[in-house]
């Protein structure tokens, strides 16, 4: 009994867990076919939408297509100088050159000459820096001037503008375009460019700037060390070169020597002549010493 029912307890256990793998297999089975279903819907409506899109894109390429266009007839459109005037620039600040500082104000005078018979209107001038190899490209605009003078007919007139170029800008080619604007009686604009050249922004001489000061009090301080140090060598050697000479030059002892005879010489010149000798006391010979001597015993 015990064991028929361990044996039954054996086979289920053996039977169940097959059972359910089967079951798990065909409900991921199921799964799948379902999940393909949804995944072809999900294509077709990814198709239309990208149809949505092309259509989107080529509304777009429309659109850019009618701004370039506008954007060719705007430069077909854009303003000419009028025949009837003429202006030319001239740089007052710095003078004669391209060269312009870098950090100072750039002064020029624009003159504006109406050779026609109708009155112009100088209205304003602009004033940038483009990029040198192309000039479409804008790097720095500059305050527009204001002007709004007219200018009649075979008259001239002189208009003043001043900027100052980004200190870091220095070392570097733009192209500088200067614009003056203006029309006539009747309303017509017209742009004349009075300057469109490359110029050279650079740095400003100033003369002595301050390395340049320090670095000459640098070499002075240097100059003078070395000076004093010349000095003081030639000052030491004088002194070796004194003392060695005092210390060879040979030192007068005078004549100490006592044991001189004087028998040979007569009494009366060697008094005569010991008496003529300034400082000095007259010495006696042997003789008379001996002399003065046996006197002074005798005496005794």
């Amino acid at each position: 009994m015990w064991s028929m029912l361990g044996k039954m307890m054996l086979l289920l256990l053996l039977v169940l867990p097959c059972t359910v793998m089967i079951f798990d297999n065909d409900k991921v089975a199921v799964y799948a076919q379902e999940g393909d279903s949804v995944e072809g819907e999900d294509d077709e409506d990814t198709v239309v939408e990208n149809e949505d899109v092309g259509d989107d894109a080529d509304q777009a390429v429309t659109e850019k297509e009618k701004e370039e266009e506008e954007e060719s007839t705007e430069e077909e459109q854009q303003l000419k100088p009028s025949p009837d005037a003429d202006a030319v620039m001239l740089f007052t600040k710095p003078v004669g050159t391209t060269d312009l500082p870098a950090g100072q104000t750039i002064r020029f005078l624009v003159g504006f000459t109406n050779k026609g018979e109708k009155t112009f209107t100088v209205q304003s001038l602009e004033c940038s820096f483009r990029y040198p190899q192309d000039y479409n490209f804008f790097i720095q605009n500059y305050t527009t001037a204001q002007y709004n003078q007219e200018v009649s007919s075979r008259k001239q007139a002189t208009f003043e503008y001043g900027f100052t170029p980004n200190e870091g800008f220095a070392g570097r080619p733009f192209g500088l375009s200067i614009l003056l604007n203006y029309k006539d009686e009747e309303g017509n604009s017209f742009m004349s460019a009075v300057f469109n050249e490359t110029v050279n922004i650079v740095e400003p001489d100033e003369g002595l700037d301050g390395e340049t000061f320090f670095l000459y009090v640098f070499l002075a301080a240097i100059a003078v060390l070395l000076l004093v140090g010349a000095q003081q060598v030639l000052a030491s050697f004088g002194k070796k070169h004194r003392s060695k000479k005092s210390h060879h030059q040979p030192v007068e002892m005078g004549t100490q020597n006592t044991d001189v005879d004087y028998d040979w010489i007569p009494k009366e010149t060697l008094e005569r002549d010991l008496n003529r000798s300034p400082g000095r006391s007259p010495k006696q010979s042997p003789r008379q010493r001996k002399s003065k001597r046996n006197a002074g015993s005798g005496e005794e």
